[in-house]
């Protein structure tokens, strides 16, 4: 391995074939449950992928790319990228220039895959972990961090890259991707000549668990909305196992509605990719939505405020290392001559690069005035609003005798 690599990158490869499941809490193993791959652990790339979905042999190859050198090194990029940032926005909270940070490591593959799989014209509706697909969307890296600094409420103006504001209520982006597909079902039976469209809404196996997530898809079906429930299904809601929230693998759901589930490895970002747009596509061709299960794995703190040795072992994060989605893709761009050292040590330098502007980014953002905030609570001036900015006013001018006499 060229030595440019990240450190969170460097793991040994082991033989596929195994995966933690979320039954065994104390690291046990067992095989995969019906779970889609194309690129293995051990960075072997297989032939082909086809699955039986809703009694049908889908073949999922017309939507590969692993053919493509520059798209492989392209994913490898995006994976890259995203990790670093992830990275140094973890450091930014940790010294204090960031409220909050909510990392992603682990899922580079489900986030970048699925994102690199959609047109311009779907609209994806992200959780607040979506960093990576943000990136294939778009949307500036620091304008990600405007909203865990404190200076905005968003960052981004969603229309302009099709991708939502970030949602940090549980499961209730899944309502907006399903209204914002049967409009989008609406505007192309008004005008034909617009091209066909998806949206595709993010969420955990936690929220898996919401009830907004039942009547979103029960809507989805009823409706034969053009919506693909991407469930990035990384084996922790916050401290509680999915084996909580589930009893059967969570693509197996989609049955119930009436709809195709798929389970795909979620480190796999080649099948991730084609899998997504196979859905995207029978979403579009006004075949009605679809639920992806990317099996994957949450290899650091849900959140800065989290601490996951108090609830899972290190023997866990140890098993999953080396199914790690950029180790497994390096291997293979070595291996087959469509990478070398000198595409790595240029991409690392990149990398740095971007972390040293990102960072003066963040340093550099100022937040609003406090009266600001108040105003933009509703269109117009409401009389408990200003009452409750007089009162905090108040109480913040109380403070400056004590600063003056200190």
């Amino acid at each position: 391995m060229n030595s440019s690599r990240l450190p969170a990158a460097e793991f040994e490869v082991e033989e596929v074939g195994r995966a933690v499941h979320s039954d065994d809490v104390d690291g046990q193993l067992e095989p995969d449950a019906g779970m889609l791959q194309i690129l293995s652990a051990d960075g072997t790339m297989a032939g082909g992928l086809t699955a039986e979905i809703a009694g049908s042999t889908v073949d999922f190859s017309p939507y590969l790319s692993a053919s493509d050198p520059a798209h492989l090194r392209s994913l490898y990029r995006d994976m890259f990228m995203i990790r670093r940032f992830d990275q140094e926005s973890t450091a930014l909270q940790r010294q204090g220039q960031l409220a909050l940070w909510v990392p992603l490591t682990g899922q580079e593959a489900a986030q970048i895959g699925s994102g690199r799989a959609l047109e311009p014209q779907d609209y994806a509706f992200p959780t607040y972990r979506e960093h990576g697909v943000a990136l294939t969307r778009g949307v500036e890296l620091p304008d990600i961090l405007r909203l865990f600094r404190g200076v905005t409420n968003g960052g981004w103006d969603p229309r302009e890259r099709n991708f939502h504001l970030y949602t940090l209520v549980l499961a209730a982006q899944s309502l907006h991707a399903v209204g914002y597909a049967m409009g989008m079902q609406r505007d192309q039976l008004a005008d034909p000549s617009l091209p066909p469209a998806a949206s595709i809404a993010y969420f955990g196996d936690g929220a898996s668990s919401e009830g907004d997530i039942h009547e979103s898809m029960v809507f989805a079906a009823s409706f034969n909305a053009p919506v693909v429930f991407f469930c990035q299904n990384n084996q922790w809601a916050i401290s509680v196992p999915s084996s909580v929230q589930t009893r059967v693998p969570l693509a197996q759901r989609a049955e119930g509605y009436g709809f195709p589930g798929i389970r795909v490895d979620g480190n796999d970002v080649v099948a991730v990719e084609a899998v997504t747009r196979w859905a995207l596509e029978h979403a579009r061709s006004g075949q009605g939505p679809v639920l992806i299960e990317a099996y994957t794995y949450r290899m650091s703190a849900h959140t800065t405020a989290d601490d996951p040795t108090k609830y899972r072992l290190s023997r866990d994060e140890q098993e999953w290392q080396p199914r790690d989605p950029l180790a497994r893709l390096e291997v293979y761009l070595r291996s087959a001559g469509m990478a070398d050292d000198t595409f790595f040590e240029e991409l690392g330098a990149e990398a740095r690069a971007m972390a040293t502007d990102l960072r003066q980014a963040v340093l550099s953002m100022t937040a609003p005035e406090l009266a600001d905030r108040f105003a933009a609570v509703y269109a117009e001036p409401h009389p408990l609003v200003q009452e409750e900015l007089r009162f905090f006013q108040e109480y913040e001018a109380g403070f400056a005798d004590e600063v003056k006499h200190a």
